[in-house]
C-alpha cells in the first residue's frame, strides 16, 4: 500500500509541475521518459541476473509457461467483449480491439486509429494507459489476493518493461522471467490481433 501511495504521489507531482508551466520550453518528455525506462529496465535486469534462482523457474514450468500469455489473451478478450454489453456506444468488435492492445497503448492506438477511427484510437490509448497505471498501483494487492501471476496478467504487454520492476518486487525475481516472456509474446501479437479483429 505504501509503495502504491508513493507512485501516486510522484505521478501527482508530475501533473502539478506540468500544469504549472515552469518547465523549460522545448523540454522533450518522450526522450526523457525513454531514458528513465531504459534505466528501469537496466536495474530490473541487474536484479534478475544477480539472483541465481531466477532462471530455475523456466526449468520448473518448461512448456507450461506458454499458458501465461494464452490465458491473458483469453481473459482480456472475454472481458472486453463483456464490457461492450454495458457500453452501448461500443460494438463487441470495437471493445475487443481496444482490449487487444494488452496495455501497449502507443502501438495499439495507432493501429486502431488507422484501421477504424480517431475516437476509437483515443479510447484504446486511454484504456491501455489505465491498464498500465492500474498494474503499477495495484500489483501489491493483486499478488496478495490472487497469487504471483496476477501482476503479470494485469500488466499484459507492459509486463516486459514498464511494470516489470513492480512485478519483480512483489511476485519475486523468478516470476520476472515469466513476465518478460509473456510481455514479449503479447507485444508481438498486438498488431496481428488488432488487425484481425477490425478486419
Amino acid at each position: 500500500m505504501r509503495s502504491s501511495l508513493i507512485i501516486i504521489g510522484f505521478f501527482a507531482s508530475g501533473v502539478v509541475l506540468g500544469l504549472s508551466g515552469k518547465l523549460p520550453n522545448g523540454f522533450d518528455f518522450d526522450k526523457f521518459g525513454s531514458y528513465a525506462l531504459y534505466l528501469l529496465m537496466f536495474l530490473a535486469g541487474l536484479s534478475i541476473g544477480s539472483d541465481k534462482n531466477s532462471w530455475s523457474v523456466l526449468a520448473t514450468h518448461n512448456y507450461k509457461i506458454i499458458w501465461v500469455p494464452v490465458t491473458i489473451i483469453i481473459g482480456t478478450l472475454t472481458g472486453s467483449a463483456l464490457v461492450s454489453l454495458i457500453l452501448p456506444s461500443l460494438t463487441m468488435k470495437e471493445s475487443m480491439a481496444v482490449g487487444a492492445g494488452f496495455g501497449y497503448y502507443s502501438l495499439s492506438s495507432v493501429f486502431i486509429t488507422q484501421l477504424h477511427s480517431h475516437s476509437l484510437g483515443v479510447t484504446a490509448l486511454l484504456s491501455n494507459i489505465f491498464r498500465e497505471v492500474f498494474t503499477l498501483l495495484a500489483t501489491p494487492i493483486l499478488v496478495s489476493y490472487f497469487g504471483n501471476l496476477a501482476g503479470i496478467a494485469s500488466g499484459g504487454a507492459t509486463a516486459m518493461d514498464t511494470t516489470l520492476p513492480v512485478i519483480s518486487k512483489y511476485s519475486g525475481k523468478s516470476y520476472a522471467i515469466i513476465a518478460v516472456f509473456s510481455g514479449i509474446v503479447l507485444t508481438i501479437l498486438v498488431p496481428f490481433l488488432v488487425t484481425f479483429i477490425l478486419s
